[in-house]
């Protein structure tokens, strides 16, 4: 598996494009950074196989990371892929040898196509391999109960009582039966808690149970709403309705 690191200010997009690296199945998020000094920390200490780079960081130029690392590994250093709203640093992304550029909104077959690329040149470099999954390894068991940190406090939560979980106002919130929890975690980290259940990402900001989907409405653009118990709407983008469809059936 490539050891991938994501560095984006901006949460909805590190979802995004976590989410997509993760379809491929041949990535392994080992860690997200919203700015410089952060990204360059976790850099030095998981040493990743590829760092997915934005160019904008608020106030901060994600090319200062790129020149960092040539300066400090030069060829040892990792891939780097430039992810990026913007167009017209590619240039100069190339000259600091940037394995990649891709836009957002990303497309998966993009972001395919960039971990093939990605893979097949670490392989050709020789610098580190890319293992094979252990036959025989034992899958983790489904969580029963997630611990989230509120007020000071570690609450436990069954997680067959979650309904949704999602990104809303610059918070993750846990949506349960009777109560909705704003936590800190990103939305990545409490997916990657609950990926062994029944749990599916549905759009960039949302992750349901589908045990406690109750309704399909559709809605504009060949997409559509699920209706979860309690009644909460819960929007379902394209780039996600294939697999909401091969799971649910319809």
């Amino acid at each position: 598996m490539l050891r991938a690191l994501i560095v984006d200010d901006e949460p909805i997009s590190r979802d995004e494009l976590a989410y997509l690296l993760r379809r491929t199945g041949q990535v392994d998020i080992v860690g997200e950074a919203d700015r410089l000094e952060k990204a360059i920390e976790l850099i030095r200490e998981l040493k990743p196989d590829v760092v997915f780079l934005d160019i904008q960081l608020a106030d901060e130029n994600g090319m200062h990371i790129a020149r960092l690392l040539s300066e400090e590994n030069g060829e040892s250093r990792p891939e780097i892929v430039f992810a990026t709203a913007y167009d017209e640093y590619a240039l100069q992304a190339f000259e600091l040898n940037a394995s990649d550029y891709v836009l957002k909104p990303f497309e998966e077959s993009r972001i395919k196509r960039t971990v093939e690329k990605i893979a097949k040149s670490i392989e050709r470099r020789g610098s580190r391999t890319v293992p094979e999954p252990a036959r025989g390894t034992k899958q983790p068991e489904r969580l029963e109960r997630l611990a989230i940190s509120v007020d000071d406090r570690i609450m436990l939560i069954p997680v067959d009582r979650i309904l949704y979980v999602g990104f809303e106002e610059g918070k993750t919130v846990i949506a349960t039966d009777d109560r909705v929890y704003r936590v800190s975690e990103p939305l990545t980290v409490i997916e990657r808690k609950l990926q062994h259940g029944s749990f599916l990402r549905v759009h960039r900001a949302y992750l349901v149970n589908l045990e406690g989907v109750v309704e399909i409405q559709p809605w504009f653009h060949s997409t559509c709403n699920l209706i979860m118990r309690g009644g909460a709407s819960i929007p379902v983008s394209r780039t996600y309705l294939k697999e909401l469809k091969q799971q649910l059936g319809f």
